[in-house]
């Protein structure tokens, strides 16, 4: 994948703006819920999940899973054409591990995405070690005619840092999935979380320059957060857990975004999961007011997206 990117007052290269600039109009995502499970909370891994993971399996719950897909994307338009006058989706898997059924069922639901005629791509969240060469070329035939990404949850380079957070799967697995994923011409997001328990600024930076050096697609930044119900929240209350304090988000958050190529989308800096069930950082909750941090940051710095990509 590679667009100009487009000049706008934002010092790093937004997804939004790529699409926009891509398809002519803002593209807007619908969040979908296909009944997936992941193998890393059915026993099939390990029992209990990632320790920061709630019941929702990081769904957004925008549309009740009661919902057949078909109906969930025409709802999503239907709000979303009234809401913000849109005119062209993109279909987002978004909850658990997306790829994690057999291939014939597969494509029975990524196709039912794909059912209104204002829908221009297709993102597929999941795990690097729910993937295979039979589910990647599915996910490739979208190519031709959508938009089409995976969205690997890595969260970390640090395999000490991925068994702690009991992520099951190492740095290995993601770099074979990535591999096998670029080399069908698919568009990768890689999600990745700061802030995660004894990892200091600098595992952090280690994991952006990895990526980096991997010239990503696109990355999704997630501060870590804190909800009911999951193994973070017990040491959380337990004060085995400390969270990373706004400022040091904002100024961490832009030494990541000068070490990434500047071809790189940005899919995320701001905001994560539900408000009215997360217990911490509140800080959190101001998305814009983050996002407005950032910029005064970068601009006080004289910086940008890619000031110190090294070009590896």
């Amino acid at each position: 994948m590679f667009y100009p990117r487009p000049v706008t007052n934002k010092r790093y290269f937004q997804f939004s703006e790529y699409l926009k600039n891509k398809f002519g109009s803002k593209v807007y995502k619908i969040t979908l819920d296909a009944g997936f499970s992941c193998p890393n909370r059915d026993g099939t891994i390990s029992s209990g999940g990632c320790i920061f993971c709630d019941d929702g399996g990081s769904f957004s719950r925008a549309h009740s899973k009661l919902l057949s897909v078909e109906e969930q994307v025409f709802t999503g338009v239907e709000t979303l054409s009234s809401r913000f006058k849109a005119k062209k989706f993109m279909s987002y898997f978004q909850a658990y591990s997306n790829t994690y059924k057999p291939v014939e069922e597969l494509k029975k639901i990524y196709d039912s995405s794909l059912c209104h005629k204002d829908v221009v791509g297709i993102s597929v969240g999941t795990r690097p070690d729910c993937v295979d060469e039979k589910k990647l070329e599915l996910i490739a035939s979208y190519t031709d005619k959508y938009e089409t990404w995976v969205e690997y949850g890595l969260q970390s380079i640090h395999d000490r840092t991925l068994k702690f957070i009991n992520r099951g799967h190492d740095f290995e697995t993601f770099l074979r999935a990535y591999e096998q994923t670029k080399k069908r011409g698919i568009n990768v997001c890689v999600h990745i979380i700061l802030g995660l328990p004894n990892e200091s600024r600098e595992d952090m930076l280690e994991t952006v320059k990895t990526l980096a050096s991997l010239n990503v697609d696109g990355v999704k930044f997630h501060c870590l957060c804190i909800f009911p119900n999951t193994k973070l929240y017990d040491m959380y209350e337990n004060g085995q857990v400390t969270l990373m304090e706004e400022d040091e988000y904002i100024k961490t958050a832009c030494d990541c975004l000068e070490l990434l190529p500047e071809k790189t989308t940005i899919h995320r800096l701001g905001g994560n999961g539900l408000q009215a069930i997360k217990v911490a950082p509140k800080w959190l909750n101001k998305k814009f007011e983050i996002l407005n941090r950032i910029d005064d940051e970068l601009e006080k710095r004289n910086s940008f997206q890619g000031k110190h990509f090294c070009g590896l």
